[in-house]
């Protein structure tokens, strides 16, 4: 039971205790500006899982019941104590048994919802049915327009014989020749063009490769179709592609919103973006369809970054809705991909991946964006750009020290040296806690020793690092029960476990996507869990995660969401 509610409390107790609460600025806090004093809403007969550990105590806190009012929680503790807070206009909701946890929050996804809404969606298993749906986008696109399609996955597509292949230009060209065609893979970074596409670039199999990028070509000398990282700038500014409007934008964040609520989801944090998607978001908020609260990156040497830095506004600035965050910068491949920059290479290969910011690059950037305040995310997931980004960390804390939090976007691959350079400052890993469990094909590319040292969530929990849960949705799903499962069996969806090492317990999966992910924006404060005077964002969960995994772990993912509360209002309820 909660330390607060260690006795009974007649609603008159409560009513002083919340007067003193008020006193203190929390009713000035909630926004509440006076009112009453009476919950609004009761949740009781739960099995409450707080994310909170009291002093002592080597289990997570847990009560029975919660009040809500004006958007924060006002009472967690048993039955009896909470339901003796009821008035007459409260709303009662009997969880019947079910399960309640903090609203999980995705420290790193890519949400703006306009690929899902405008693009071909190619999550598809062959390659007949990615030539089918190109074929019927480019028979709707003027000539000079780009068809774009995005979410292949080249590890789960098979070709003519039943196969897994990657698709080439050759399959793009059976689909059009007419209008170029640009494929992204699901993990971005990589992606595959019609000839079309190459013939308005101008490119020839003579290209050279570009600092920080890759033209793939055939056994001979051929290209296959397929760019890596910074090669495909050279397509920047060939052809048109539609321009969306402001109404579109919002929509794309309404309609993600409502997915991700749906999945338990009521808090992220966007990991890049430009003025045009904050705006998205005003105009979202305004118009009461956005459903989570949102801290948003600014995309390194965006109109938003320069924005922000002549304005001299950083980290935190807005609301509890909707905050600006860090600055996003992008140094080496793509885990999913297999481009990442790693000290040993891929399996079978000499490839050790694709740095895309040399060392000198990073310093400068963190040197820059340290001195002016920001928050700073820098995309590494392998161990060698890790290990340059916590040269500029190291150097920049050590000349003008703050709890900067600064975070390693990704921070796929560890050893036990970064481990320790990454705790002693107070770095925020945030590694994709549903990659292992979804993509297991592409961890045969890596090989079993790597993967005991990749999205090392026990890792960092061993050596005290509040690592944060993080998506990168579009690469990896969103689903939190996906990410539970994932962490707890390191399972693929093949069975097939991968580093088995790095296991966390329920307990543990669920503090990494509640209190630390909110730690990783410095909103532990205020939310992350079911605390009085916190932010009341909280999932209802039909099964326990903790019966679940004792019983068959791989049905985790399959736990259904029953309702998802954000500032004490229902987003989603089935």
């Amino acid at each position: 039971m909660s330390r607060l509610l260690e006795k009974n409390l007649s609603r008159a107790e409560f009513l002083k205790l919340s007067g003193a609460a008020a006193a203190s600025g929390l009713a000035t806090a909630c926004g509440s500006g006076g009112g009453s004093a009476t919950p609004q809403m009761i949740v009781h007969n739960a099995r409450v899982y707080t994310s909170e550990y009291s002093e002592g105590r080597e289990t997570m806190d847990q009560a029975q019941a919660l009040a809500v009012n004006h958007g924060r929680f006002v009472a967690v503790g048993s039955n009896e104590d909470v339901m003796n807070l009821a008035g007459p206009g409260t709303e009662v909701v009997d969880a019947g048994g079910m399960t309640v946890v903090p609203g999980f929050i995705d420290a790193h996804c890519h949400p703006n919802g306009m690929r899902d809404l405008f693009e071909v969606n190619l999550d598809v298993r062959t390659i007949e049915d990615i030539k089918l749906a190109i074929r019927a986008a480019a028979a709707d696109t003027r000539p000079g327009f780009w068809v774009d399609g995005f979410k292949y996955d080249d590890t789960k597509v098979t070709g003519e014989n039943g196969q897994y292949r990657r698709i080439t230009r050759h399959d793009l060209d059976e689909a059009t020749t007419d209008v170029p065609v640009r494929v992204s893979h699901r993990g971005g970074h990589i992606y595959w063009y019609n000839s079309k596409a190459f013939e308005m670039a101008g490119v020839t199999k003579d290209v050279a490769d570009p600092p920080g990028g890759r033209f793939e070509k055939d056994e001979n000398g051929e290209l296959t179709g397929l760019v890596e990282e910074k090669a495909d700038d050279v397509f920047d500014g060939v052809g048109q592609r539609r321009v969306y409007g402001r109404n579109e934008f919002r929509q794309g964040v309404a309609h993600m919103s409502k997915l991700m609520t749906a999945a338990g989801i009521t808090g992220v944090h966007q990991t890049g973006g430009d003025s045009d998607g904050l705006l998205a978001l005003e105009d979202a908020y305004a118009a009461g369809e956005l459903r989570y609260r949102m801290y948003y990156f600014a995309s390194a040497d965006s109109d938003l970054h320069r924005g922000l830095k002549n304005a001299k506004i950083h980290r935190g600035f807005g609301n509890e809705w909707l905050r600006i965050g860090a600055i996003k910068y992008g140094a080496d491949g793509s885990a999913s991909g297999r481009t990442m920059y790693m000290s040993t290479p891929y399996e079978g290969t000499d490839d050790h991946g694709i740095l895309t910011m040399t060392p000198e690059e990073i310093m400068e950037a963190v040197e820059d964006s340290h001195a002016h305040d920001f928050h700073i995310g820098i995309h590494a997931n392998g161990d060698l750009t890790i290990g340059y980004v916590l040269d500029a960390y190291e150097k920049v804390l050590a000349e003008a020290p703050r709890d900067a939090r600064h975070r390693i976007e990704h921070c796929s691959l560890v050893n036990p040296d970064l481990l320790a350079r990454i705790r002693d400052t107070g770095s925020i890993p945030t590694p994709f806690w549903t990659y292992v469990h979804y993509h297991g094909n592409k961890w045969v590319e890596y090989g079993e020793e790597k993967m005991k040292w990749m999205f090392a969530h026990k890792s960092f929990l061993d050596y005290d690092i509040p690592v944060a849960g993080a998506s990168d949705y579009v690469p990896g799903p969103y689903e939190p029960m996906m990410a539970l499962q994932a962490m707890v069996t390191r399972k693929d969806t093949q069975g097939r476990v991968w580093g088995g090492n790095q296991k966390v317990t329920v307990d543990q999966a669920l503090r990494i996507g509640t209190i630390h992910s909110a730690w990783a924006s410095f909103e532990e404060d205020i939310k992350g869990s079911i605390k009085i005077g916190k932010l009341a964002d909280f999932v209802m969960l039909e099964q326990d995660p903790h019966d679940v995994a004792a019983d068959d772990p791989d049905q985790l993912k399959h736990i259904p969401i029953h309702r998802t509360i954000v500032g004490g209002k229902t987003m989603f309820q089935v």
